[in-house]
């Protein structure tokens, strides 16, 4: 009799695992937190968090405090982050100091642009009784090579830092250049073309790593989408939102994302290169090349940026 109940109770828990694993789930993580530049043009105020307030979704914030001291009215910045920092809602991570490239400044540097990005961020963290625990690498680089990732790993550990992944990126950073590019011209149309373009290319991506992963894991796994602060997600992500619910997704925090076995997985790159978690976590480095030749291509806005940089 113990044994057949033994047998039911592990029946049920296998049964709950395939269900909760089998919803779309994602949890939505935002860089360079505070654009300050965008909250000066913008007459101060971070027309993003606004829109974020409307949605109130769990959202993971990555901030580079250097950013507070980029544009002038520092008091007001100091207050902007303080913004982020208090809504109930927000995770909050450390994105170094200035944004810099591990595998180009070296281990030495780059732990002190660590630490020195969590100071403002650890007392604002204390005033509203948050944890500090995350950190993610700017461009998403984690070393040159293998010695490279186990070093800055060791260290990560050792101050209680867990590195935040992601799965879909859709380099909004790109469109958001060349939105910006527009709207300074106040060419409206072509800036609202491309915001289009952006929800589309986005929601693309999204498929791709939903086909993916049924194909890798038998099942939904949890995404992680990466994106920014910036004028773009301030006018377009919630037009994502909106379309990724109409797609049975839900939105979960960073932290509940993580809980997801494949985030478990042993990270099997060891490059510079700032791909998806996705690949990052194939045992098969081959294949994963393979399937990242497959994805949805944004040879047109990169085009286009190319193009309005060189001018």
């Amino acid at each position: 009799m113990k044994l057949s109940i033994r047998r039911i109770g592990i029946l049920f828990y296998i049964l709950f695992s395939i269900q909760l694993y089998a919803q779309k789930q994602v949890a939505i993580t935002i860089d360079d937190v505070p654009n300050t530049w965008r909250f000066q043009k913008d007459g101060f105020q971070s027309l993003l968090l606004k829109k974020l307030d409307s949605l109130q979704l769990p959202i993971a914030i990555f901030i580079n405090e250097q950013k507070i001291y980029e544009v002038d009215s520092v008091i007001k910045n100091f207050r902007l982050l303080d913004d982020w920092v208090k809504r109930k809602y927000i995770t909050l991570g450390n994105h170094t100091f200035k944004h810099s490239s591990y595998s180009d400044v070296g281990f030495t540097d780059f732990t002190n642009d660590i630490d020195k990005g969590e100071a403002i961020t650890w007392e604002l963290a204390k005033r509203y009784g948050k944890p500090l625990k995350y950190f993610r690498f700017p461009y998403n680089n984690l070393g040159k090579d293998s010695l490279q990732h186990k070093e800055i790993e060791q260290y990560l550990t050792k101050k209680a830092y867990r590195i935040a992944p992601f799965t879909v990126e859709s380099e909004d950073w790109v469109f958001g250049d060349v939105y910006e590019y527009y709207l300074a011209k106040n060419d409206i149309a072509n800036a609202r073309s491309i915001g289009e373009k952006y929800v589309k290319k986005t929601i693309e991506f999204f498929e791709f790593f939903e086909t993916q992963a049924t194909q890798q894991y038998k099942r939904s796994i949890s995404q992680i989408y990466l994106c920014h602060d910036n004028a773009l997600n301030a006018e377009y992500l919630p037009k994502i939102v909106k379309l990724l619910k109409a797609k049975g997704y839900s939105f979960v925090s960073l932290d509940e994302a993580l809980q997801d076995p494949m985030y478990q997985l042993k990270d099997n790159y060891y490059k510079s290169w700032g791909v998806s978690w996705f690949y990052r976590l194939m045992k098969s480095q081959t294949e994963a090349a393979a399937i990242m030749q497959k994805e949805p291509n944004n040879d047109e806005i990169e085009k286009r940026y190319n193009d309005i940089t060189k001018d």
